[in-house]
Formats: structure tokens, sequence, C-alpha cells
């Protein structure tokens, strides 16, 4: 049967040609791994990978359902855990993952991933592999293979997967994508995107010291796949997003709720080209120096998306650090621009514009009249439930019999465009072949590869420590 390439359709021919396949895994037999199915009458039995933090909140969205049983807490750091402990007493603790699923894989459904980005991808395909559905929070993963993996994975183990930009499952995205399918801005041809965030430190470089090791925290457990390194109190629990070897920055941490409006409804699929400028922070002063270990203060950063049958090339322009684009001429003096707190998203059409703020919220044509001007009836189903709670009843449906708003299938693409930002920032001064200006890289999808600046393929995947390889068993 003859395969297509665009992302829109089948995903079976790029997974086929990419690097994965020649990766030597072993794969279980299914009757081996088990389903992962849960009998319509009975409770979803959640695992939370990360409890404390995110996790937590995450946790309790799960528990507004009455099918969502919080039944094994996981987490290294006994700090973050209390408010989970105090809400699930029943719930059996671990702090590490991997023994947890060993021991309890009989008795696990589902699972959570709420970890700090680097150990999304080694939690999540753990439990894949074990037949178990994943929630995993965004980014998907730290770097652009995983992203390939977990979307392969997915389509593999048929299990329910659903990523955590809960944006994705909002009335306001569903608006957008009425509008665009009824043609009311045309053909997009330009998207921008920008955040006010980092909140955080970052393009400040690594600490120049060491801390001592909290008794309650496991760091070796925490380091997870990172290469070993000293404990700084900077990294735990929240500041790590502005490490490399961690996080993934402002990108990774804001892109899946502020690009994933305009990339579904756009439509769009791997881009073809990036190219970047960013600022580092030294002595409060913004510089263009080069912190290899650490994600920049501000950047910029234009991705490029071929057309498809016959639609014009989409530029997609990301902005973090408190960048924000030009106000459209559309939008009146006094109009908020975005979500008026530093964040938003603006896709401008052969025939007008739309906007929205983050999470895809308040969603307007511009100018504001048509608003007025516009009747679209709704032709996409609404999600009253919430992302949390979709997830969960798609899950004890069993796979394939509910749709999700962000599932691997679409949430690893969106995760790869985002790494794909990371990956310029990153190559910016690799081993000292880098660019003091904007180049522009290009790149290969199908093969992800850098086809004009190898030192940047470095980027694509990481190395792991010894233990925590991700290897299809």
């Amino acid at each position: 049967m003859k395969k297509k390439q665009e992302f829109s359709g089948s995903r079976r021919k790029f997974l086929k040609q990419s690097s994965m396949a020649a990766a030597g895994f072993f794969i279980l037999p299914r009757h081996v791994l088990g389903r992962g199915y849960v009998a319509p009458s009975d409770k979803l039995s959640i695992a939370g990978i990360g409890a404390g933090g995110k996790g937590e909140s995450d946790l309790s969205e799960f528990s507004k359902s009455p099918k969502a049983n919080i039944a094994y807490l996981c987490d290294v750091d006994d700090r973050q855990v209390g408010k989970s402990v105090k809400r699930f007493p029943e719930a059996k603790r671990y702090k590490d993952f991997r023994e947890m699923l060993d021991k309890e894989h009989k008795n696990i459904d589902a699972v959570s991933v709420s970890t700090p980005d680097n150990c999304h991808a080694v939690a999540a395909i753990a439990a894949m592999q074990l037949g178990k559905h994943v929630y995993v929070q965004k980014p998907l993963t730290h770097d652009i293979y995983e992203a390939r993996m977990l979307t392969e994975a997915a389509a593999r183990y048929k299990v329910v997967t659903q990523m955590g930009n809960q944006g994705s499952s909002g009335d306001g995205v569903r608006q957008m994508q009425e509008w665009y399918n009824a043609g009311i801005i045309g053909d997009a041809t330009a998207i921008y995107v920008w955040t006010n965030r980092p909140v955080w430190p970052q393009g400040l470089g690594l600490p120049k010291d060491k801390d001592e090791i909290p008794k309650e925290l496991d760091w070796d457990l925490w380091l997870g796949p990172a290469k070993t390194q000293d404990y700084h109190k900077e990294f735990v629990p929240f500041s790590w997003r502005g490490y490399w070897a961690f996080g993934t920055g402002a990108l990774g941490d804001m892109g899946c709720h502020l690009i994933d409006p305009a990339f579904k409804t756009v439509g769009l699929g791997y881009p073809s080209e990036v190219e970047c400028s960013q600022a580092s922070i030294y002595e409060k002063m913004w510089t263009p120096d080069y912190y290899p270990e650490c994600c920049p203060a501000a950047s910029s950063i234009k991705l490029k998306f071929p057309g498809k049958n016959g639609k014009p090339d989409v530029k997609m322009y990301w902005m973090d650090g408190g960048i924000q684009p030009e106000r459209p001429d559309e939008l009146g003096p006094d109009e908020v621009f975005g979500d008026g707190q530093g964040g938003g998203v603006l896709i401008v059409g052969t025939k007008g514009k739309m906007m929205c703020g983050t999470y895809g919220s308040n969603p307007r044509l511009l100018p504001s009249s048509r608003m007025q001007e516009v009747n679209v009836p709704k032709t996409l189903a609404r999600v009253p439930e919430g992302h949390y709670v979709q997830w969960v009843n798609a899950c004890i449906a069993g796979y394939g019999q509910n749709t999700v708003s962000s599932p691997f299938e679409y949430a690893g693409p969106l995760t790869e465009t985002i790494l794909m930002g990371n990956l310029a920032l990153r190559s910016w001064n690799v081993k000292g072949k880098g660019f003091p200006g904007r180049k522009k890289l290009l790149w290969d999808a199908i093969n992800m590869k850098i086809t004009n600046f190898d030192e940047a393929n470095e980027f694509v995947k990481r190395d792991y420590r010894q233990g925590w390889e991700i290897r299809w068993k």
C-alpha cells in the first residue's frame, strides 16, 4: 500500500525511514506486555511519577473523575510530596519509578509523568512498554529523537496518550480552527508567537559552587539520564528549566501552550528550516555571550513550514524574554495584544488575521468588528470535562475508542517543532564552530538531520548516563 509522506497522512513512512529503524531495539510481543485496557466498570489505577509541584496539581485534576484512583506516588524529593500524600493517603509511595513499575505493573493501568523534562521520555517509554496508558507533561520530551520515539511507541503499543498542554482541549483552539476551516482569514502565511518567560534565571551560566544535598532528596535519581554533576539549590525544585541538562528553557516551557493553537489551526507539519538570535545576561547587562550549559535570557526564532497542496509556505516567529512583535494595524490602540500578560499568538492570512492569548484563550478576529460580522457554526466537539478527565475517560474506554486532544501522534511533531528552535539556540557556538549571527539551518525531518551544519546534529539526540539509556527491550 502506498504511504503518504506528509504529516497529515500516515506516520509510518517517516518512522520507518528514521534512524530509529536502525537502532537495533528488541520489541517484546504484545501478549507479553498486556494491553493496559480497563473494564468500564472498574476504576483507572494511576501511578504518578513526579508527585510534587506540577505533579501534585496533575494528580489532583485526574482525581476529579470518579473513575480515577491515584494508587501510587513516586517522587525523589520527600519535601515536595506533602500535599499529594495528604490528598491521597492510601497511595503507596516510591522514589524510583523503575522499581515501582517492576513491582507494581500488574496493579497499574496508567501513568502520569510530571518530572523535569530530561526524565519524561525515559519514564514514559518504560510505562508504555508495559502496556500502560500515559499522560506526559509538556514538553513531551527533552530532545527531538525522544519525541520521535514516543510518537512511534504510542502507535506500536496501542495505549492512550496525552501531552499536558491543557489549552489543547479548550474552546478557544476549536473556535480558531472553525474560523480557519471556513476560510475567514484565507491561507496562513505568517504566525507570531511570544511569551514573557523565562520567569526563572536564564542566561547566567552554571552556578560556580556546590551545595549540600538535602537529606530528603535522592540527587542521583533526580539527575536521571543527565550526566553526574554537583548539586546546587538553584536547580531544585523549579529553576532547572533554565539549564539544558534538565530543561528546555522558555520555549520548551511555554511553546506547547502557545504554538499549539497555531499548529493545530493551520495544520502544520515538520519545519524545513530554522534560524535564531539570542541574548544572555552578564553583570545585569544584556550581552550576546553564549553559555553552552544555560538557556538564553531572551531569544528570537524563525521557523519555515513548506506549503501543502498548493498552499503558501508558512513562517513562524517565536519571541521570549519579553520581546513582542509589532502590534497589527487592525488592533485598536487601547485593545489588548495577545493576553495582555506578555503572551499571545497572531496568525496572518491572505484574507485577514486572528489572535489569541496563552492556551488559546480569548480568540479574536482582527479587526474586532469582524467578530460581529462573521457567523461560523460549531463543527468541532468541545471538551467540557477538560483535558485531564478526557484522558481518564479515554483510558477506561480503551485504545482507539475515544479521541483525546493531544495524543502523541500530534504532540510528538508539535514537540519536535519546539525543540527544533532549541537545537538552533544550542548550535549558536557549538565546539567553537557556531555562528555569531543568524545562520539558517536546513532540516531533513524524515531522517532527523541538519543538512548544512553537521555540528548541530549533536543536539538531535543526547547521550544518556549509564543505566538510564532508552531502549526497547
